[in-house]
């Protein structure tokens, strides 16, 4: 029976997690939850599987009497110190999912990770720490999971490229000198996943596809010349990896997070669950195209970002997160996030950073940098 705690657990990725455990009560026992700001949500979760243990950053509303909840930034790594899961899920979105997932790496945890900001702001210091401390990081995002599991068993040597595949976006098709006039209800229509509304944006963008580059080179030890992207529009080939002989294996799959997330928590092995299956008695096209890095240049913010891997990816994701709250809220046209990132990253080319305490100021001064800009 494994411990989980199940960060993020209001989000999309810590109900899709909810769901396994449940679904496995054999395996699994839920012993802490942390989120946001949803007060009424978590609080559902927690009575229904038992948890004693519960944190909030941010509470929208009332906590009642008589429930222990720890609140504050630290929140979530509070959650874990007190909790001791054997498995942590990360879902928390963004930039503050850096430092509880350094926190379960430290205590030797196994890290189910989704939050990708974790590897992209800081993956020096999270693989360093993980290989310190026994911990192993197995990925949940659907793309790097099919990598972790295409190289199950193959040694690291013989891998030649990783192919990650992408959706497109719902404006794959549409012509970039319309991209100003697009909205935020625009942007928010995902053709194939239902995801967090900064994560939709990004994947309109493409900029989730060059925050996946830079996760899947922390990842799988490889160089960014080594990670491709594929626009894959059924999003049911997951992704790829080429080895030395030119042979190249891919994981499939119904696009549903469970399946990744089932994977992560019982690695290495496998459960049976009633999901899905796909199915092959229809006929089935599956498209390949390659990217319009000129229609969606964040691929190529990407590239420039891992030549300084320390310091640029993180400002990278702090920019990104403030530009598209910054076209949710209608300030910034669509067509200006990725240039306003660009601009961002271009301010901080000398900056340097030595520890996880100066990677958290520089991810505060960048963001600081381009709300003067949005001023």
């Amino acid at each position: 029976m494994k411990r989980v705690a199940v960060l993020g657990s209001t989000g999309s990725i810590g109900e899709s997690a909810l769901d396994v455990i449940r679904m496995r009560p054999d395996r699994f026992v839920l012993v802490g939850l942390a989120s946001g700001g949803n007060v009424e949500r978590i609080l559902e979760q927690a009575l229904a599987f038992g948890v004693e243990i519960v944190g909030l950053a941010r509470p929208k509303g009332p906590i009642p009497p008589g429930i222990e909840v720890i609140t504050g930034e630290n929140a979530a790594s509070e959650v874990l110190r007190r909790s001791r899961p054997d498995i942590v899920v990360n879902g928390i979105t963004g930039a503050s999912g850096f430092l509880p997932s350094l926190e379960a790496v430290r205590m030797g945890s196994v890290l189910a990770l989704a939050n990708k900001e974790s590897l992209v702001v800081g993956g020096k210091f999270l693989t360093e720490e993980a290989a310190a401390h026994g911990s192993v990081i197995v990925p949940v995002d659907s793309e790097h999971s099919a990598v972790f599991q295409c190289l199950s068993g193959e040694p690291r040597e013989a891998v030649r490229r990783i192919v990650l595949t992408a959706s497109g976006g719902p404006f794959r098709d549409r012509p970039r000198e319309t991209f100003g006039a697009i909205t935020p209800q625009e942007a928010l229509n995902h053709p194939t996943w239902r995801m967090g509304r900064r994560i939709t944006v990004d994947s309109a963008t493409l900029m989730n596809k060059g925050l996946e580059m830079i996760e899947a080179c922390w990842l799988f030890g490889v160089s960014m010349d080594m990670v491709e992207v594929v626009v894959h529009p059924q999003s049911i080939v997951h992704s790829m990896v080429e080895f030395s002989d030119s042979s190249i294996k891919a994981q499939l799959g119904l696009p549903d997070m469970r399946t990744a997330i089932a994977y992560a928590l019982s690695w290495p092995d496998r459960l049976d669950l009633p999901l899905g299956r796909l199915s092959f008695r229809a006929p089935l096209a599956l498209e390949f195209l390659p990217p319009d890095e000129e229609k969606f240049p964040a691929l190529s913010v990407a590239k420039k970002a891992m030549e300084r891997p320390e310091v640029l990816p993180c400002v990278m994701n702090a920019a990104d997160e403030v530009a598209v709250e910054a076209f949710l809220s209608g300030r910034i046209r669509f067509d200006e996030i990725v240039a306003l990132v660009k601009k961002t990253m271009d301010m901080f080319g000398a900056f340097k950073v030595e520890t996880p305490d100066e990677l958290v100021e520089l991810d505060r001064q960048a963001r600081k940098a381009l709300e003067a800009m949005l001023a």
